[in-house]
């Protein structure tokens, strides 16, 4: 499995990652051969959030991991807070909130409810998970060194933020913010498009400040969810007749280089120059696998791009 330095640190983790959001619907015998299977494809991190099924993703981890045999001296375990469930708009697996909340205290008890559900004594990384308009940074300031200090969090970060709301909160903490996770894929590549449509009126881009160029100059991993998705909840693009030359262009490069398509579509991510890790969110071990086998192969520029283009996009 291939390597990344993790947040401009000495951290070497896997290129590709596993998130456990949807462990919640799984029995522990099926989420304990998930662990294994990722761990046998080389991957070493693991990411999590405080909502993921309400707290049950978390809790069937916990007892999966210890199903499996694994070490956690193995992997890198990280988790994500900030948001109060809304229990009522919640359901069918999807989680949602009915406030952000990046308080001191909400925090701090974030963490420990963490903690509590994975048995775990301390976390590689807790992330910010969504933005809190609300937010005082001198809060979250504060909240950082009492987890740091009680060894409870190693290191931190954030999700889904914009340029400003990064600095924001890194110009209030003492800790250097080493993650932020954003959506990416072929088939929802704002991100990049933002960055080729420079002064057009007719870009669809999010306006989010140059994320990737930000992220590169400043060491910052971004780590890509929801990889073979479109839309935040609308499905996956492999193998949906919505994407018939996305769908194409990927069984030609699987052809050539011996992988599914989920494992080129993971070596499109892969490839652009931004350090990126891949967050998979299957609980399939076969997989897991499949998806993870993108991570030792490097495309080409132009197949990169000819992805890039079957997935709808195009340059100005």
């Amino acid at each position: 499995m291939k390597q990344r330095r993790l947040g401009g640190t000495d951290w070497q983790a896997s290129a590709v990652a596993l998130g456990i959001m949807r462990m919640s619907t799984l029995s522990v015998a099926d989420a304990t051969k998930a662990l294994q299977a990722a761990h046998e494809a080389g991957i070493n991190y693991i990411d999590s959030a405080d909502i993921y099924g309400d707290g049950q993703s978390e809790r069937i981890f916990k007892e999966a991991f210890k199903a499996s045999g694994l070490k956690r001296d193995d992997f890198y375990i990280q988790s994500k807070g900030g948001i109060v469930l809304d229990p009522e708009r919640s359901h069918d697996g999807l989680v949602f909130g009915q406030r952000y909340d990046f308080s001191k205290q909400h925090l701090l008890d974030a963490v420990d409810g963490i903690l509590e559900r994975t048995g775990l004594d301390y976390l590689d990384a807790f992330l910010l998970h969504r933005p809190d308009p609300l937010m005082e940074p001198a809060e979250v300031a504060d909240a950082f060194n009492d987890l740091q200090q009680s060894g409870k969090v190693r290191h931190f970060g954030v999700s889904n933020f914009n340029v400003q709301q990064y600095l924001l909160v890194q110009d209030a903490v003492d800790q250097k913010l080493m993650f932020n996770q954003l959506q990416f894929s072929a088939a929802h590549a704002q991100m990049v498009t933002a960055g080729l449509r420079v002064n057009m009126d007719d870009s669809p881009a999010i306006t989010d400040g140059g994320m990737l160029e930000f992220a590169r100059r400043h060491n910052i991993t971004i780590q890509a969810w929801s990889p073979f998705q479109y839309g935040l909840f609308e499905g996956m693009f492999i193998n949906d007749p919505k994407f018939p030359k996305l769908n194409a262009e990927l069984q030609k490069l699987a052809d050539k280089y011996g992988v599914s398509k989920n494992g080129i579509a993971t070596a499109w991510i892969l490839r652009h120059p931004a350090n990126i890790q891949v967050l998979l969110g299957t609980m399939n071990p076969d997989h897991i696998k499949d998806s993870a086998a993108g991570a030792d192969i490097t495309l080409t520029k132009q197949e990169w791009y000819d992805l890039y283009f079957a997935a709808g996009n195009y340059l100005p």
